[in-house]
């Protein structure tokens, strides 16, 4: 049996990342447990050898002159009669052996070890969630959406929920769907585990799939400056170059629209407006307004720009409801106001 219980130890350290010697600590907890749901009350003292494969559990009595407590405390003579090497203010250590432990006792072991265990394949989930905080992963829908229009995704490290409110509106998902979703937030519940917040509408979903796409991005030489989302309609992305040689706008748009198309038909068609980032404010406020040509920019205080288009461009660059100069404003951080000429 107790090659049995090292080799199960083994097995969930390597299948689960549970790391042996927080395992063996918990079994000790376990049978301490089990120890006084059997006896009581008592000392114990619990002893586990991973080389020698050995489990000990060793009943402890302090040797006393008069005995007050006779769960913890044993006379000079009864510890004499046992092995007269015990003397006064000793301890006399007696085996108990594991398999004398009735069934409720064993099942406070067990209920120990199985909260352990749980714990354990928490923290480990917490650990693999903070490395992923604010990256983007890929995932399996393994549930369809139900009532509240929430799915559930493997993440490759649990399951976890994705809510409808962080779904791309009019999107829906089958089981088998290969999804990428980002991680915005990773917090421990005391009651269910690590908690994990995924998301399909962050604007930093747009930016990570651009550094995973392209090249470019990837090796330093195109930089992204800014992002603006409205999740399922349209984005702005603005990008400036480190080489003069290379193309910003052209290096994530990629010949005949490959690299950003395979970024827009995962996020189910959104439009991507991929803009060069300039210091200079006029410029990058022309350019955010994107597809409208602007003919004037003129800043008018702090963080506020008066932008001149042509009469027939007026519609385009407000944009249906506004969007489009609304997209423009978070992303330059300007507030716009468009008239036409």
């Amino acid at each position: 049996m107790n090659a049995e219980f090292f080799t199960a130890l083994d097995l969930l350290e390597k299948t689960k990342g549970i790391p042996k010697d927080y395992m063996i600590e918990k079994v000790e907890a376990a049978l301490i447990s089990a120890f006084k749901k059997e006896y009581g009350t008592g000392n114990v003292r619990v002893t586990i050898d991973p080389e020698k494969k050995d489990v000990r559990v060793y009943e402890c009595k302090d040797i006393v002159e008069t005995v007050e407590d006779p769960a913890t405390q044993i006379s000079v003579e009864d510890a004499k009669s046992i092995s007269r090497r015990y003397t006064l203010g000793g301890v006399v250590e007696r085996e108990v052996k594991t398999k004398n432990f009735g069934r409720l006792s064993a099942q406070t072991a067990k209920q120990v070890i199985i909260q352990g265990i749980r714990e354990a394949e928490r923290s480990s989930m917490l650990r693999e969630y903070e490395k992923k905080r604010e990256e983007v992963i890929s995932a399996v829908v393994t549930k369809a959406a139900d009532a509240s229009g929430d799915i559930v995704i493997d993440t490759g490290t649990s399951e976890a929920v994705l809510v409808q409110g962080e779904q791309i509106p009019g999107e829906s998902f089958a089981v088998g769907d290969r999804i990428k979703v980002f991680v915005t937030e990773v917090r421990r519940d005391s009651q269910s585990g690590p908690m994990v917040t995924l998301s399909r509408t962050h604007p930093n979903l747009v930016k990570r799939l651009f550094e995973m796409e392209i090249p470019e991005i990837q090796d330093g030489v195109v930089i992204i400056e800014g992002v603006s989302r409205e999740a399922g309609s349209r984005s702005k992305l603005a990008v400036y170059s480190r080489e003069a040689d290379v193309d910003p706008v052209g290096a994530c748009i990629g010949e005949r629209g490959r690299r950003i198309g395979e970024i827009v038909e995962e996020l189910r068609g959104e439009k991507i407006d991929v803009i060069e980032y300039s210091e200079k404010p006029e410029e990058y406020i022309a350019a955010a307004l994107s597809p409208a040509e602007v003919l004037d920019v003129e800043l008018d205080g702090e963080r506020s720009a008066i932008v001149t288009v042509a009469n027939e461009q007026l519609s385009l660059a407000i944009g249906k409801e506004g969007q489009n100069a609304r997209l423009a404003a978070r992303l330059t951080g300007y507030k716009i106001d468009i008239k036409g000429r």
